[in-house]
């Protein structure tokens, strides 16, 4: 198999690899961080931008500090449901490109490399929904969201379903940030 064929039938999972990459080397610049800054200071619409920012690894901690402080300013919960808003768009985000492009791109690997005792293994529905638990716990703790939606991804929610569940556990999640902040 040359390049270009490699480079076709992977292009989803290169573009999140290229994408962290990039990523990573922006998040710490000083004009990310003046970015970051200028987004807390739309209230409630920063807090929406804010939680879109707030699912990502890479983009976690600014988020975090942003919601921080406009829950100091504002009103808590309307700053955990408006950054929950975003947050869930961020989730979307990473929800389906995962499940439909980058998980479908690899799993021909994953069965030619052994996957088939690992696939019975994900396919039962105590896994599924031991997955879905952890995920879950993942995405309502106020840590990056990515290893969580992966092991959500593993369910047959739909992608509203999806939304709704994380939407209610990011707005908790949030609002444990905001009433830490509410309390100092």
């Amino acid at each position: 198999m040359n390049s270009i064929s490699i480079t076709k039938r992977y292009r989803n999972t290169m573009l999140l690899v290229l994408s962290i990459i990039l990523l990573s080397l922006v998040a710490d610049t000083e004009i990310a961080h003046a970015l970051i800054e200028q987004i807390g200071t739309y209230g409630y619409v920063g807090a929406a931008v804010a939680g879109i920012f707030f699912v990502s690894t890479f983009t976690f901690a600014p988020a975090s500090v942003i919601l921080f402080h406009l829950a100091q300013e504002f009103n808590p919960v309307l700053v955990s449901v408006c950054a929950g808003a975003g947050a869930v768009v961020g989730d979307l985000l990473i929800f389906r490109f995962l499940k439909d492009r980058v998980f479908e791109e690899l799993r021909p690997l994953f069965y030619k490399y052994g996957g088939l005792r690992l696939s019975a293994l994900l396919a039962t529905p105590r896994f599924e929904w031991i997955a879905s638990v952890i995920g879950a716990v993942i995405i309502a703790s106020p840590f990056p969201d990515e290893v969580g939606i992966a092991l959500m991804g593993f369910s047959r929610l739909s992608s509203w379903q999806f939304a709704s569940v994380a939407f209610m556990l990011n707005t908790l999640g949030i609002y444990a940030i905001a009433l830490l902040a509410r309390s100092m």
